[in-house]
């Protein structure tokens, strides 16, 4: 942040320097090899009495001169030129801390040029003793070279004890230094057989051609196993967390460590090709072919090391955008535009928006991203991305993606670079004009209080059903809404009625299955475990059918509704009828209820793809195969295979949801925890806008899921839940606590909002232990509280779905409506729908019975609380 940075777009992301690097490496390890090579060929020579071998060695001289000394000093130049313009602030760090090094470096860089060009000038001229002499000191000084690089490139990737001490010694004697420099000082006489297959194949006489490439051949095989050994102790040698890092943390070097294991038995192979006599044509075709096998060896290593350091530029001291480690919290709170140097924006405007995160990407990103560039192009990574979903993407990348540093700006900074990168760079605007649903007529059945002998309540068994909808690639949320019904007769004392009648339901004709939601229900109940035949859906239900009478109510079980109408439209409150009848088929009452259903999930904020109706709601085949491509790639799974297989994925087929019956695999998370548990680190400090990434429950969206009482009072997801770190929190530990190891990984990366620490959480089990009305309704009084995170039900029999009142026999949520949908109300699509029945029975929109309504049931004014304390008053929150 402390220099003017170098704008290479196409050319960034690392190109620049690994076409320079690379290149400079291969040569400079042949120009150390190479020189033993030259003194060993020459002794060979002398020994031998060959002048051949003599006139070879001479040759191969000239070569090795112009190779190394033209191509090897230039690039080496380019080196130090590109680094200090890419990187200044780590070039900086390694010019002041190895000075004395890089001095002593350049002394014996100077030795090698001196000597080399001694060497071949002298070469007929001088005595044998003292050529040899020179050429001794040329490897020497050349080892030497490479004595010193070694200590410091590795200083890069393992530090070592120099993180707190800063000494010299510490950081260039560090932990992987011996190993590197045996594995590079064999690498660098392996590279020098393969040039020497260059020079030997073109040798015309064929007895001496055959021998010198034989004797080269030597080279490239005889080092092969300090190679080999030397390489496992390097990676021996790297702590747990660099190795974890490079074989497991970052996919994308899986091709560079294949490539590097392929390639070993390739090169040996290749040199024993060369012991075989082959005609000259042909040795020479494979001594190019050699020489880039050697390349893309050295290639491959480098890719390799280079990784390791990641997401750092020098490893746990500065980061690969230059900033300091220590320096991060600092940064984080001031802004890295206050920060900067060289920026011309230092508060983030609406009018500048676009520009301040101009200024982030160029600070942040450019120095190992690229725009359309071939590596790590930042236009295709982030094409996927939604503004939301990129900015949640930012806000905890170092999490899924480890080589990466954490964002180091403000939440303000963290929006503008999403919004650059989004808008500018993939051209996708966002909007946040709320969407206007189509209208949705209500027909509020009739009912006469003075006439009428029953009420019929029903509700739904959930505020909302969330469910995935792209059944022939994946399923996340079971499908089928659920629907309860109590008949009451009304009297003095009501009775409520479950014997020698019948209830029919029938959903709105409107949302009859078309042709493609018949083959969604086929392969959902397939996925399942569960029968399905043409009338009949998940569990026997179907659109339209007859309801199970229980202990006090009746139950119609995951009925196959979606929230698309036959017409194509998204309504995700589809209606259903119930009617009464008695054993003769007489109809004693009627109402209609809201089977409230939504497929508008987020999860194309960041795995991308279209909504799959209307645009505005639906889980596509794109958005499904990126999710499971993501899965993939993150867990090592093979989703995509399966799905492409015609074998959907069922989410739940390892991770068991208490939702449904699914016993899932008892090694993996349940499914809240594993869903909450990984996201949460993306959404962090939020609110309950972390809860609308995924949730259908954003202000602007087309389904506006939280629409009772409490959203009215302005109240959001986590004055129940938590903030969404507190809530997967909780869900970890209730995991950790069943012995699950990766609950432990997960809670590691979160911190606790609402609390101090970790251990003051309470683990629990979704749809098990919930936030409950009574925890802040203290024995059903006017609320103590306005939070209830962290006290859980202890079993299913107190969720409020699941209780009755205090003479057993009435379901709270037959009075009260479903959760997140309390009475009274509010619905985007039509006022009425979520409170059909307080119209239909009172004339208002209240609780059933509400403002001393006792009549409604019980046909007389009641003097005491049957129900439940404090009931005969009036509501408070009309």
């Amino acid at each position: 942040m402390n220099y003017p940075v170098w704008q290479l777009d196409a050319f960034g992301g690392g190109l620049m320097i690994a076409m320079m690097a690379v290149f400079h490496v291969y040569l400079s390890h042949f120009a150390v090899g190479g020189g033993l090579f030259l003194v060993l060929t020459e002794l060979k020579s002398i020994r031998e009495n060959n002048q051949g071998i003599r006139d070879y060695a001479i040759a191969h001289t000239r070569v090795f001169l112009l190779i190394t000394m033209v191509a090897g000093g230039i690039t080496g130049v380019g080196i130090w030129f590109t680094i200090a313009l890419l990187n200044p602030g780590a070039t900086s760090v390694l010019i002041h801390n190895f000075v004395f090094g890089w001095a002593a470096e350049w002394v014996f860089f100077t030795i090698e040029i001196i000597a080399l060009l001694i060497y071949y000038y002298t070469y007929k001229r001088m005595d044998q003793r003292h050529h040899l002499m020179i050429g001794w000191i040329y490897f020497g000084a050349a080892w030497m070279s490479l004595f010193i690089i070694n200590g410091i490139i590795d200083f890069m990737l393992t530090p070592g004890a120099w993180i707190q001490t800063h000494n010299f010694w510490d950081g260039f004697f560090n932990p992987t230094f011996w190993p590197a420099l045996f594995f590079r000082t064999a690498l660098c006489i392996i590279i020098a057989g393969l040039f020497g297959f260059m020079t030997a194949t073109w040798i015309k006489d064929k007895k001496l051609r055959d021998t010198m490439v034989g004797y080269c051949a030597r080279y490239l095989l005889i080092p092969f196993a300090v190679l080999l050994g030397s390489a496992w102790w390097y990676k021996g040698a790297l702590p747990p967390d660099v190795q974890q890092l490079i074989f497991e943390g970052m996919p994308e070097m899986d091709r560079f460590i294949s490539g590097f294991i392929l390639l070993s038995p390739i090169l040996i192979i290749g040199g024993l090709l060369f012991i075989i006599r082959l005609p000259a044509c042909v040795s020479r075709s494979i001594a190019v072919i050699m020489l880039i096998i050697g390349l893309a060896y050295m290639g491959c290593f480098e890719f390799i090391r280079e990784g390791g350091r990641r997401p750092f530029i020098l490893r746990n001291f500065m980061y690969s955008n230059s900033i300091l480690q220590k320096d991060l919290d600092r940064v984080r709170q001031n802004g890295v535009l206050k920060e900067a140097k060289w920026v011309q924006h230092t508060v983030i405007t609406p009018e500048n928006s676009l520009a301040a995160g101009k200024e982030l990407y160029t600070i942040l990103c450019l120095p190992c991203h690229s725009i359309d560039g071939p590596l790590n192009d930042i236009r295709q990574l982030s094409s996927i991305f939604s503004e939301q979903g990129l900015d949640a993407l930012l806000s905890g990348v170092e999490k899924s993606h480890p080589y990466m540093p954490p964002f180091a700006g403000t939440p303000e900074e963290r929006k503008a670079l999403a919004h650059f990168i989004t808008s500018s760079l993939n051209g996708k605007q966002t909007s946040t004009t709320p969407r206007k649903p189509d209208p949705v007529s209500v027909t509020i059945p009739a009912f006469d209080q003075k006439k009428d002998p029953y009420v019929l309540l029903a509700w739904s068994e959930m505020g909302i059903r969330s469910m995935t909808d792209s059944s022939g690639d994946w399923l996340m949320l079971p499908p089928g809404e659920t629907i309860h019904a109590s008949l009451i007769l009304r009297a003095e004392l009501p009775e409520v009625i479950t014997e020698e009648v019948t209830l029919e339901y029938a959903a709105a004709q409107e949302f009859s299955q078309p042709a493609d939601q018949v083959a969604f229900w086929d392969n959902a109940a397939a996925l399942y475990g569960r029968n399905i035949a043409v009338n009949t859906g998940l569990d026997g239900a179907a659109l339209h059918g007859i309801m199970e009478a229980g202990a006090s109510s009746f139950t119609a079980r995951l009925l196959p509704l979606v929230p698309y109408t036959v017409s194509g439209k998204y309504q995700p409150y589809p209606t259903v009828t119930i009617v009464a009848r008695d054993a003769d088929g007489y109809q004693l009452a009627q109402t209609t209820v809201v089977a409230p259903i939504a497929t508008e999930l987020g999860c194309r904020n960041c795995h991308a793809g279209p909504w799959r109706v209307q645009g505005v709601a639906g889980i596509s085949g794109i958005i499904a195969q990126n999710v499971l491509s993501g899965h993939d790639r993150l867990s090592g799974t093979d989703l995509v295979a399966q799905s492409a297989s015609g074998k959907p994925v069922l989410c739940q087929s390892c991770h068991s949801d208490s939702n449904g019956d699914h016993p899932g695999k008892t090694s993996q998370l349940n499914m809240s925890a594993a869903i909450h548990g990984f996201h949460a680190n993306f959404l962090r400090n939020q609110g309950a806008a972390a809860c609308t990434t995924c949730h259908p429950a954003a202000e602007n969206g087309a389904t506006r899921a939280f629409r009772g009482i409490h959203h009215s009072l302005e109240m959001d997801c986590t004055n129940c839940h938590g903030e969404l770190a507190d809530h997967a929190l909780a869900l970890l530990k209730g995991e950790q606590e069943k012995g699950k190891a990766r609950a432990g990984v997960l809670i590691a990366r979160l911190q606790p909002q609402s609390v101090e620490s970790v251990a003051e959480i309470r683990g629990r089990s979704p749809w098990v232990n919930e936030p409950d009305c009574l925890f802040c309704h203290v024995d059903f009084q006017a609320p103590e509280d306005d939070t209830s995170f962290n006290r859980w039900t202890t079993d299913e029999d107190e969720l409020f779905r699941n209780r009755t009142d205090e003479s057993g026999q009435l379901y709270c949520a037959g009075c009260h409506n479903s959760a997140h949908a309390v009475y009274p109300t509010t619905n985007i699509y039509n006022q009425d729908l979520d409170v059909i029945q307080p119209r239909q029975y009172q004339g208002n929109t209240l609780p059933l019975g509400a403002d001393k309504n006792c009549a409604l049931c019980h046909t007389v004014a009641m003097e005491e609380e049957m129900h439940h304390p404090n009931m005969l008053r009036t509501f408070r929150n009309k």
